[in-house]
């Protein structure tokens, strides 16, 4: 049975830090650094039989922007639809429904996110970042 939790009780840390400490997007992230990144995000776990099998996070101010990130599902559980079910279920909770404008990066899972509305940004060139 699959369930999907906003509880961050809930959260398995140490497994959430093993995916993304091999990652691209997220190499080398420490458990100490994944448990702020939790603390400061609103966090969404995907279970199976109670067991977790993904991850995903939404920076937000709840109501003009949204940036979602880290988004995964174990090796083990893909291609079963499983990131579809998480994405939706976050596209659908209520504390999100307020948000004007969602972003996100990917380098290899935009037909996921196309199912859910995301596209190509329209005006790419207004957007500045400062990476340290």
């Amino acid at each position: 049975m699959i369930n999907i939790s906003t509880d961050k009780e809930k959260l398995d840390v140490a497994f959430i830090q093993n995916f993304l400490k091999d990652i691209y997007w997220a190499a080398g992230r420490t458990i100490e650094e994944v448990q702020i990144t939790i603390e400061h995000s609103f966090c969404f776990g995907i279970y199976l039989n109670e067991q977790q099998i993904g991850f995903a996070r939404v920076i937000t101010d709840y109501v003009v922007f949204a940036y979602l990130m880290d988004v995964f599902i174990d090796e083990k559980h893909r291609g079963k639809g499983y990131a579809s079910i998480l994405i939706d279920a976050m596209m659908k909770e209520p504390a999100l429904q307020q948000i004007k404008i969602w972003r996100l990066a990917t380098t290899d899972a935009h037909f996921l996110y196309e199912k859910f509305g995301f596209k190509p940004l329209a005006h790419p060139e207004k957007l500045m970042e400062k990476v340290v």
